[in-house]
């Protein structure tokens, strides 16, 4: 039963997105449905020489619609991304920080995560160290490159006196957020939370890194096609970037003001696998984990899970992975779940990556809707044989809705929403 004290329940008002199908959420979730890839060519750099010469870049970005231009130019591209899905999702739900008092404005949390931050600020200032020497290096450099900016200056943005956080656990990394933003309200010690993730990793040493790991796809000749989760022929996942924001308040606040309630946030939890730097837990003994402990966090049994939002990398060893874990936390209920893989659309978006899946998550919820899992021609059997909802979308009223995050490291995140009742 839902708790009954509304100050300490967690519920979404407002989001906002910007990612390789749509810079803005509503187009984000159209596209999501309609099973729209935004893998293509590299534009970010020169990938010639390459063996991977393909991502999920964000296309036709204008920073300025998130700060002014000087700002924009000191600024990394992941705080760009923040700041524009931040503003976003303010405005979607309604809030106006202007009329807050200074002590209501102490009790709004900014949790912004980020895996890598502005990586590029040390490539850029590298070069000009090595050929220009250290007196041009930007002042601007540190501040633009630190992990923590992007909520920095959303908190800065709006004069929000809150706790401000921004944890790093690879690709489950905005997952965490949630579950910061649920325990901060569940204790009574914030109203209002900018929850979210954000990732601008598209630079070539990256690439070279991974592609040197076996970890991207190489499906050069056909990119939208190239990341398929637990399709037979996938052969890694496609590099992507983006961030999405999700506003998160107490039920009580949110109520008072006459917001729009959109979903409620009720179960997260954390694990992990301690086995290799890369490589998941063959059994999937730790994402299963942190899927029941989740699930217990939230007061649900698993056949009340209707969407699992899946991690999903169409890497060969992570889907096969996910699919025990998942079959191990639900029981014969992994069989009866919808699944889908949103990376089949938007790449991995490492620190972006879960809140991608929480805007999948919510979009089934409030449209009724499973977004697909397109690219899924052939499953992987005999181990991938659930219903990840295959090339299309489904129609389905969807009351409760998980979403997974597993990094390297072995690090596992969990989150459970669900349909509001008052």
């Amino acid at each position: 039963m839902p708790e009954t004290d509304l100050s300490r329940r967690a519920v979404v008002t407002g989001m906002g997105a910007v990612t390789p199908i749509g810079n803005d959420h509503p187009t984000f979730w159209r596209n999501l449905a309609a099973g729209v890839s935004g893998t293509g060519p590299i534009t970010t750099f020169d990938a010639s020489d390459f063996d991977v010469r393909i991502a999920a870049e964000v296309k036709d970005f204008d920073p300025t619609v998130a700060m002014d231009r000087k700002m924009a130019r000191r600024m990394s591209r992941f705080i760009h991304f923040a700041m524009a899905a931040g503003k976003e999702a303010v405005a979607d739900a309604g809030l106006d920080f202007s009329s807050f008092s200074p002590e209501e404005r102490d009790r709004v949390a900014v949790a912004v995560n980020t895996g890598g931050g502005g990586i590029e600020q040390v490539i850029i200032g590298g070069e000009v160290l090595a050929t220009k020497g250290p007196g041009q290096v930007s002042p601007f450099a540190f501040p633009a490159l630190s992990c923590s900016m992007g909520a920095c200056m959303l908190s800065m943005e709006y004069g929000l006196t809150g706790p401000v956080i921004t944890q790093s656990a690879a690709c489950a990394t905005s997952i965490i957020c949630f579950l910061d933003a649920l325990r901060m309200i569940q204790r009574g010690e914030v109203d209002v939370v900018l929850a979210g993730g954000t990732e601008a990793p598209l630079q070539p040493m990256g690439f070279a890194a991974l592609s040197n790991m076996g970890a991207l796809s190489k499906r050069n000749d056909e990119p939208e096609k190239a990341s398929r989760p637990f399709d037979r022929n996938r052969d890694g996942f496609v590099y992507g970037e983006g961030a999405g924001v999700v506003i998160v308040e107490s039920a009580e606040h949110a109520l008072r003001r006459g917001a729009n309630i959109q979903a409620e946030l009720i179960g997260a939890a954390l694990t992990a696998d301690a086995f290799h730097i890369s490589a998941p837990e063959p059994t999937g003994r730790g994402a299963a984990m942190a899927m029941t402990k989740a699930m217990v966090d939230a007061g649900v049994a698993p056949a009340e899970v209707d969407y699992i939002a899946a991690h999903g990398t169409s890497t060969p060893l992570n889907d096969v992975t996910e699919t025990r874990a998942i079959k191990t936390a639900f029981g014969d209920h992994a069989y009866r779940v919808s699944i889908s893989g949103p990376k089949s659309m938007v790449g991995h978006m490492i620190g972006g990556a879960g809140v991608v899946g929480a805007l999948a998550a919510l979009g089934a919820i409030r449209e009724g809707v499973v977004p697909p899992t397109i690219n899924l021609e052939e499953p992987d059997l005999p181990e991938c044989d659930l219903d990840y909802t295959p090339l299309v979308a489904r129609e389905k009223r969807v009351e409760t809705a998980m979403i997974n995050g597993f990094g390297f490291g072995g690090q596992n995140a969990v989150a459970v929403f669900r349909r509001f009742e008052a």
